[in-house]
């Protein structure tokens, strides 16, 4: 194998939506790090088979803002 071309393989920290933390191996960050999860497997419809809208960049705010005078809920 060529040397000096994989990624750092580290252990870092994922913090769920509720707060628990879990450390896996990834090449994401440097080591150490704490990476906060926006969806994980406890809130993703795939695995709860619970639809919702996840809002994180007010996109759906401003449709909704753009659109109400039409009536239509985002």
């Amino acid at each position: 194998m060529k040397k000096d071309i994989h990624p750092d393989y580290h252990e870092v920290t994922f913090i769920m939506t509720d707060g628990s933390e879990i450390k896996c191996r990834s090449t994401m960050g440097k080591a150490g790090d704490k990476i906060k999860l926006d969806i994980d497997s406890l809130t993703h419809p795939a695995w709860t088979g619970v639809y919702r809208l996840v809002d994180t960049g007010g996109q759906l705010a401003r449709f909704n803002k753009r659109f109400e005078a039409f009536g239509i809920k985002g």
